[in-house]
């Protein structure tokens, strides 16, 4: 009995996987990595997965889409969430407006604009509680403040998953009482928008403390990561004697969260994938 997350290093991009005790998993986005070569869909086709429970697609945008037309090749999706708030003509024009609609965004519009197979039997999570909040179109029209926040919790291992949420998006999601009672069980703080200025909020951190705070990024592009999120977390003992409190794809590669039934987590960083 174990549930594991891991936060693949994707670059400039987002892909996590989660498997729960009870057998249903989750894919988190579906970004990918050139340059050590990292698909998901090679991941999984190598490790002969044709069928995940749940597909949650956090936003509308490239790099956590990239490689889903690719994915539906070869794998069944029994789930699909996002923000079904947002019109897909909506998510169609926003990203006409940047430029080329490459594949992977054709198919994740395709698959909001179409997807009509509700479960007809409850996710077997095994004791992981899952549970997702979003910001209302039109209230917000950008992508970003429209991701799907996720958060899974299992024996004390909490896991946020926010997307690109930027710093107004998560001031309005505090106004609800129970997505504050997420972040107070969250122990493992994926930050938004892969670190940048626009995804901190610093309120967040009063209702969220931390052990680790996770970032999934490349090298330093677009704006700069200005903002001290060691100060938000308490801290893991590293195997050198001081302590972790930033974890980072660009550093320390696929990072695993493994927490076992009745026993402690365990955090591997720089993680081989087999």
């Amino acid at each position: 009995m174990m549930f594991t997350f891991t936060l693949f290093d994707v670059g400039h991009g987002f892909c996590a996987y989660a498997k729960t005790p009870g057998g249903s998993d989750i894919l988190f986005d579906c970004g990918y990595d050139n340059e050590i070569q990292f698909y998901p869909s090679t991941y999984f086709s190598d490790r002969k997965i044709t069928r995940i429970h749940n597909l949650t697609l956090s936003h509308f945008d490239q790099d956590h889409v990239a490689t889903l037309d690719l994915l539906r090749e070869d794998i069944h999706f029994d789930g699909l969430s996002r923000n079904k708030s947002i019109p897909p003509h909506i998510v169609r024009r926003e990203k006409e407006k940047q430029g080329t609609v490459f594949s992977g965004m054709e198919s994740a519009i395709e698959m909001h604009s179409n997807w009509t197979h509700p479960l007809t039997v409850a996710p077997n999570y095994g004791g992981v509680k899952v549970k997702r909040f979003y910001n209302e179109y039109p209230a917000f029209t950008d992508m970003n403040n429209l991701s799907v926040v996720t958060f899974l919790e299992y024996e004390g291992c909490g896991v946020v998953v926010p997307g690109d949420l930027e710093c107004v998006g998560w001031e309005a999601l505090l106004k609800k009482p129970a997505f504050c009672k997420c972040l107070e069980e969250t122990t493992y703080f994926i930050a938004s928008h892969h670190g940048r200025n626009a995804g901190y909020c610093e309120e967040v951190f009063d209702h969220c403390q931390p052990l680790l705070i996770l970032l999934s990024d490349k090298k330093l592009v677009h704006d700069t990561q200005e903002h001290d999120y060691t100060k938000h977390a308490r801290g893991i003992p590293d195997s050198h004697g001081g302590t972790r409190r930033v974890l980072t794809t660009r550093n320390d590669g696929h990072i695993r969260i493994e927490k076992p039934s009745g026993q402690s987590v365990r955090v591997t960083y720089n993680y081989q994938l087999n």
